[in-house]
């Protein structure tokens, strides 16, 4: 019916005594079939309400896979998998970016570095500003999903950020880090900036390596800035 277009966004569910009936089947069938839609994002369920369609968006999409990428990033090789792939995508992104960004993208850039520049020294603010600047690379394509993608990553992997080593000396690292990212990006070289992002988050790899237990335990290959 949602799929049909017989049911619209913001549409109620009909009553679960009809759904039995048009479907013939229990009641126990009929609310497993309302769980199953609602894990899929497909419907907004609250008790003692009937459930109502909702908006299947890219957000909703990655939260679903989201939930499941975290029950599998409990050890360092499910984070590095994870973090790989970061460093995979973004490395291609700022490679575009040089390539393609606009001046508006390069002030929103600059913006970026510049608030994440203030915050060093304090902690919680920092990793807000860390954040905010590479999402800046992930909205310059154009493309809805580069975005929500970040927001994923963030929440998979805020976890170990708030664990590391903290210090106005990291921070000064990691703002270099951007830096150096944003002047390639802003001089037009795609090799560079390429350069800069994978060196960058190669060594913050280093950093959320420590917030492991046991450090003797290798996952998988160790990344190289070459990688």
């Amino acid at each position: 019916m949602i799929q049909s277009g017989d049911l619209q966004v913001g549409d109620r569910l009909p009553a679960e005594r009809e759904l039995m009936h048009r479907y013939g089947v229990s009641r126990s069938a009929i609310r497993e079939a309302i769980a199953s839609l609602a894990n899929r994002g497909l419907v907004m369920t609250r008790l003692g309400h009937r459930p109502i369609v909702r908006k299947l968006d890219y957000e909703i999409a990655i939260d679903k896979v989201g939930k499941l990428v975290g029950h599998l990033v409990v050890d360092r090789d499910g984070v590095w998998n994870l973090f790989d792939s970061r460093i995979f995508l973004e490395a291609a992104l700022a490679r575009w970016a040089a390539g393609h960004a606009r001046r508006d993208d390069i002030d929103e850039l600059r913006a970026a570095l510049e608030a994440n520049r203030r915050a060093i020294g304090n902690s919680s603010r920092f990793d807000e500003t860390d954040a905010d600047f590479h999402a800046v690379l992930y909205r310059i394509p154009g493309n809805p999903i580069y975005p929500v993608v970040h927001k994923a990553y963030v929440e998979w992997l805020i976890q170990h950020w708030r664990s590391m080593k903290r210090g106005a000396d990291i921070d000064q690292m990691n703002y270099a880090g951007h830096e150096a990212i944003f002047d390639a990006i802003a001089a037009r070289d795609p090799d560079s900036a390429e350069e800069a992002l994978r060196r960058h988050l190669v060594a913050a790899w280093e950093f959320v390596r420590s917030t492991f237990a046991n450090r003797s335990q290798v996952a998988g290959q160790r990344p190289t800035a070459d990688a």
